[in-house]
């Protein structure tokens, strides 16, 4: 005997259904449209000189200076100095203890925080999509055949908000490796102070990461306005595919 969702199972997974088309629909016809003007103005804005992101602060937040060693906070600990194989403590984070160059250079907070922002867009944009894509995935018909172009349409809106979705994923990884890239120049700054291109060379850096906080801004906005174009023109194909077979995509 073939068993079935009870009555009670399968109004609440009704009403799940129904929630995620709500929310759904609510960022394809509320949120996308919303955040291209938003960071349209943004970006517009830059040029302004007042703007973080404009050129002019290029530079100006960039400290070069390599600074002294940390205070160690166990200096004064008595026997210190342990036999080797004995000592199983585990150094504190930033701990400059068995550094050896132990020698101090600060962070540029500015481009932090332009960086916060880029990671804030990137997180929402990737939130965004899981919302349509699963609307659209519980949308798609049951596998049969004949009339199969909605279901198509709906595959190739599926592509495109996976591929939102990596570049979203790959914009905000940027952060991570302009950190790492940055550490890199400083440390040959903290072993090689006297080298002046060092110094040069990371302003170079922050230099160029404010025009891509800026150029990844641009992407963001670019990336809704495509995911809008598509799913506003396909819209009938992704909420009914199996309604006709007479409207082409695009």
């Amino acid at each position: 005997m073939a068993k079935s969702m009870s009555k009670d199972v399968a109004h609440q997974l009704e009403d799940f259904r129904t929630a995620v088309a709500t929310a759904a629909e609510d960022v394809v016809f509320r949120l996308f449209p919303t955040k291209i003007i938003e960071l349209s103005a943004l970006i517009d804005s830059t040029i302004q000189p007042d703007s973080p992101y404009h050129i002019s602060h290029a530079s100006s937040f960039t400290d070069a200076t390599v600074y002294p060693p940390p205070s160690s906070t166990g200096a004064d600990e008595p026997d210190k100095k342990r036999k080797r194989g004995t000592d199983r403590s585990v150094s504190l984070p930033h701990s400059s203890d068995n550094a050896r160059y132990p020698n101090h250079m600060l962070a540029n907070q500015h481009i932090i925080k332009l960086h916060d922002t880029v990671k804030r867009e990137c997180s929402q944009l990737a939130d965004s999509c899981d919302k349509v894509k699963l609307w659209v995935n519980l949308t798609m018909p049951k596998i049969e055949d004949g009339d199969n172009f909605g279901v198509q349409i709906q595959e190739e809106v599926l592509s495109e908000l996976l591929r939102a979705q990596e570049s979203a994923y790959n914009l905000r990884d940027g952060v991570r490796q302009d950190h790492l890239n940055r550490a890199k120049i400083c440390s040959k700054l903290i072993k090689y102070p006297h080298i002046e291109d060092y110094t040069l060379s990371l302003k170079e850096h922050d230099e160029k990461q404010l025009f891509f906080s800026r150029q990844h801004l641009i992407d963001i906005r670019n990336i809704y306005a495509v995911l809008t174009d598509i799913l506003h023109k396909n819209i009938a194909k992704i909420r009914a595919p199996k309604a006709n077979n007479g409207v082409g995509l695009y």
